[in-house]
């Protein structure tokens, strides 16, 4: 019995599998490169902090905040026309301060100065309304009050309301680098 052709078959059969096996790798290597690049660039991407998360909508909100007890904004939402500028003031010192009390956790998320600018901007518009409020004669309309302290406002150099907000999104921006 000749094992010689036998031999020869099974080393035929083996290098044409070896070649088959080769082909296909050098075919797939391309493929198979790209997917352990993603999967590396996955690893090393830093997921997103949740911290950083509730900081950034922490700043959100002071920015809305500031947007919605600016008197121009808060006297169109309220509808100034409607009231006594007794009531308007009640109304609006009251609407501030229940805005206030709804981000007082936001302290939390943001820097002390960031804050600071916020809970001043709030006193100070405070002030400004009491002060147009006491210049107001007794039976004076809405209308009226909103007028002066939309007055008292234009005169402000630079806007308090965007200076404040400029702050707040730069703080933003600090803490997103």
């Amino acid at each position: 019995m000749n094992l010689y052709p036998l031999f020869i078959d099974v080393l035929k059969t083996t290098l044409a599998g070896v070649g088959i096996v080769w082909v296909a790798f050098y075919l797939f290597k391309p493929y198979l490169d790209r997917l352990e690049r993603l999967l590396l660039a996955r690893q090393a991407k830093p997921a997103v902090d949740s911290s950083l998360m509730l900081k950034l909508q922490a700043y959100e909100r002071m920015v809305l905040f500031i947007d919605r007890i600016n008197p121009s904004n808060m006297f169109v939402r309220i509808g100034a026309s409607a009231f006594q500028a007794d009531e308007l003031h009640r109304l609006v010192i009251t609407e501030m301060r229940n805005e206030y009390q709804h981000n007082i956790t936001q302290q939390v998320y943001v820097s002390e100065p960031a804050w600071d600018v916020m809970t001043k901007l709030k006193d100070d518009t405070i002030n400004i309304l009491n002060e147009a409020a006491r210049l107001q004669p007794a039976e004076a309309r809405g209308v009226e009050l909103a007028k002066t302290i939309l007055q008292q406002l234009s005169l402000m150099q630079p806007d308090p309301y965007i200076t404040a907000a400029a702050i707040i999104r730069n703080e933003a921006h600090k803490i997103m680098s």
